[in-house]
């Protein structure tokens, strides 16, 4: 997997949530949100590697799903604690966001759950994807 699949991975999954969002699956969709997160701290990661390769099973600690740990493996810890510092609204995106966990595929999620998610994750402004992009 390289830099450029987990680009499209990302957008597909938040095409995805945004779908079961509508559909009125909003477990579905506020886990998928926060995959498309992950996969776009990945790209990040990608970015500095290999001429764009997430590195293979070797290096095990990067299959990691946490946030906190991606942003690190990315080299990207200093901008993103200015940038939160510089934006309220966007840090206030990052914190929600940032309680999702690869574990929140096995809890009930409601309408407001997910659709809050979605919305820390993609508004163009403050959201998270969006700064993750200039990044990637």
């Amino acid at each position: 997997m390289n830099r450029a699949d987990l680009q499209r991975l990302s957008t597909v999954r938040i095409r995805e949530a945004k779908i079961l969002l509508k559909a009125g699956e909003y477990s579905g969709a506020y886990y998928l949100a926060g995959y498309a997160v992950e996969c776009a701290l990945k790209a990040c990661f990608a970015k500095g590697v290999n001429r764009y390769d997430f590195p293979g099973k070797e290096s095990l600690k990067l299959f990691t799903h946490d946030f906190s740990k991606l942003v690190n493996f990315a080299n990207l810890s200093d901008e993103l604690a200015k940038a939160k510092q510089a934006n309220l609204r966007f840090a206030a995106s990052w914190d929600l966001v940032g309680k999702w966990t690869e574990e929140s595929r096995y809890s009930n999620w409601t309408k407001d759950d997910a659709e809050a998610i979605l919305d820390a994750i993609v508004k163009r402004r403050d959201g998270v994807l969006p700064w993750i992009k200039q990044r990637w």
